[in-house]
Formats: structure tokens, C-alpha cells, sequence
């Protein structure tokens, strides 16, 4: 596979440096690591809310950086967890004092490294609390609610989250708010074509011409079914009867609708494909409240897509309704 690179192994250097060049008047470097910071500080008495995990799946978390969202950034390797180190860097550089939380998908490398940064922020004095993300319902039965991964859901957590901190809520209810979420979120994927990484110049799986994989994390992982190939309407029609079913959701619920590209899939295709979901919605009763489109927390150069649905009460609705001022979404 054909890369845009010089060192395979300075990609994730590379790349955190020249969003933040080509961001300069928002964001700015922070510590040793990958951290990447606001340039406007946070008011006296904010809560900063700061996402990590592993690179990979840019623009998150970088690209989420700014007003109403993240206070920090803090990439890892290629699909490896930050370090604590890194962590902490970030939390230096932008508490205020008035605690940190991060926001983290569910997977083991994140919750440990993040549990344990939040450990050297209580030695530091400084409260530290996580909102752990667990969207992805396309394993099914195949594992455990609590096993559950963050995928792009992770995107809808941190605007929530970062609204509500920036109107000056305090860590306790910002867990309350992200737990609350989390509980109403759910979303599932399929994979086209596999991804490839830089480090090995081979796909993470094989797929035929006429297969897809369902069910597929934004990790290389497999899913847990590989079928012929459908229409986007098919897709659509697969997908939202798992999450529809997750959720319990009624034609009364206020609905958020993302539909996220993997990274290898063209803003053309999302566009047509989140017709058919809107149309299915429509079918079954269902209206989109609210919606967005585009890739944005992607699986390296994965061709697929997947759709995260939220119910959004009344509290959340303003939340993700709120001013929103970073590199790759703004609103109004």
C-alpha cells in the first residue's frame, strides 16, 4: 500500500507537528510526548476535559482540540495507549484546578494508562476522573456489556462533555453527564477493505471483492460476521437494526445520527449513505434529530463506515447544540 511518508516509524511525530502547524493560532505542543494543548487557556475554575488513546484514527483526538470540546490532546503510538507520562504533561499544561477528566474508549491499554495518570494527579493534589466510553454494540452476545469498545461515539462524548465543562460544570457532574451518555449511545461498523499500517505495509485482514466485515473495530480488529457485500441500503438496514435494538429507542426520543467514515471511504459515499440510513430511520418511524457526516474517527485508511446513534434528553440536546470552536468542527 502506497503511503505519504518519510520514516514509517516518525509518522505519528510527523503528523501531531504539522496539525499543530497548520493549527498554530489554536493548538500548541505540549511536553515531551505527542501532547497537544489549547493556546487559549481555560477560565479560572474550568474543569479540563482531555482525550487520548492510540493515533491512527485521526482527526480525533487532535483535531478536537479548541472551545466547547477538548482542553488536550494526548495521541499514542499507532494504536498503542499514551503513556502516563504524556498524560500528565497535558495535565500541567491545562488544569486549572479545578480537576481533569478524561475521556478514554474501552480498551485496556487506555483504561490502565489513564487510571494511573489520574493516580499521579491525586498525588499532585489534583482530582482526576474518567468517562469510559463503550459504544460499539457490533460483537453482539460475542463478549460482555462491560467489554464493549469506544469507537466513534468517542467523538459525541467528548462535545458533550466539553460543552458542559465549559459552561463551568464541576468533575462530579461531567461523570454523571458522560455516564448518562454513554448509557444511551450505541454504534456499529462494517469494513469494505482493511486498513494498513505504516509499520507493516500489509492489510490487517484479507476481504474479497463482494464481502464485507461486520461488526469491525477501529483497530485492524475483525468483526463478527463476514457477508456478501450489500447495498448501501442494505448496510444501512443491517446497522440500525442492531443499534435500534440496543438502544430501545422510541419514534418519541430526540435522536442523534453520525455517520463516520473509516478513513478510506469518500465524503461522496458517506453523503449517499447517510441517506439510506435517514430513510430507514423515516420507514420505521423515526426522525433524525440531529446529524453529522464525515470521517472523523477513522481506522487508519480502512474503507467503511459505521453509525452511532445517541438519545439525546433535553440536557444533552443543548450540550451538543452548544458553541463548538476547534480545527475540524466549528458551530454556529
Amino acid at each position: 500500500m502506497k503511503k505519504l511518508m518519510n520514516d514509517p516509524r516518525a509518522v505519528t511525530e510527523q503528523a501531531v507537528a504539522g496539525f499543530v502547524r497548520a493549527h498554530g493560532a489554536r493548538l500548541r505542543r505540549v511536553g515531551t510526548g505527542y501532547g497537544v494543548a489549547r493556546v487559549d487557556p481555560l477560565l479560572p475554575g474550568t474543569v479540563a476535559v482531555i482525550g487520548g488513546g492510540g493515533s491512527g484514527h485521526e482527526p480525533l483526538h487532535v483535531g478536537f482540540v479548541g472551545g466547547g470540546a477538548l482542553a488536550g490532546a494526548v495521541p499514542g503510538e499507532i494504536f498503542s495507549a499514551p503513556t502516563p507520562e504524556s498524560i500528565l504533561e497535558v495535565v500541567q499544561a491545562t488544569h486549572t484546578g479545578a480537576g481533569v477528566l478524561f475521556v478514554v474508549g474501552n480498551y485496556s491499554g487506555d483504561r490502565f494508562n489513564f487510571e494511573l495518570a489520574a493516580e499521579r494527579c491525586a498525588e499532585l493534589g489534583i482530582p482526576a476522573r474518567l468517562v469510559v466510553v463503550s459504544d460499539d454494540v457490533g460483537l453482539g452476545s460475542l463478549i460482555p456489556a462491560d467489554r464493549r469498545r469506544g469507537i466513534a461515539g468517542m467523538l459525541v462524548a467528548l462535545k458533550i462533555l466539553g460543552a458542559a465543562a465549559e459552561r463551568g460544570d464541576d468533575l462530579e457532574t461531567l461523570v454523571a453527564i458522560g455516564d448518562r451518555l454513554n448509557a444511551g449511545l450505541a454504534s456499529m461498523g462494517v469494513g469494505l477493505r482493511a486498513g494498513t499500517s505504516p509499520l507493516a505495509d500489509v492489510a490487517s485482514f484479507d476481504l474479497g471483492e463482494d464481502e464485507m466485515e461486520v461488526g469491525i473495530g477501529i483497530h485492524g480488529e475483525l468483526g463478527r460476521d463476514r457477508v456478501p457485500r450489500g447495498r448501501a441500503d442494505e448496510i444501512a438496514e443491517l446497522l440500525l437494526t442492531e443499534i435500534l435494538g440496543e438502544l430501545r429507542a422510541t419514534p418519541v426520543d430526540t435522536l442523534l445520527v453520525f455517520v463516520n467514515g473509516m478513513g478510506g471511504t469518500p465524503p461522496g459515499e458517506l453523503a449517499l449513505f447517510f441517506d439510506s440510513v435517514a430513510r430507514d430511520l423515516e420507514g420505521r418511524g423515526f426522525a433524525v434529530g440531529r446529524a453529522l457526516v464525515g470521517a472523523y474517527v477513522t481506522a487508519l485508511d480502512m474503507q467503511g463506515v459505521s453509525v452511532s446513534i445517541a438519545r439525546l434528553d433535553p440536557e444533552l440536546l443543548s450540550l451538543w447544540d452548544a458553541p463548538l470552536d476547534t480545527p475540524v468542527l466549528r458551530a454556529p
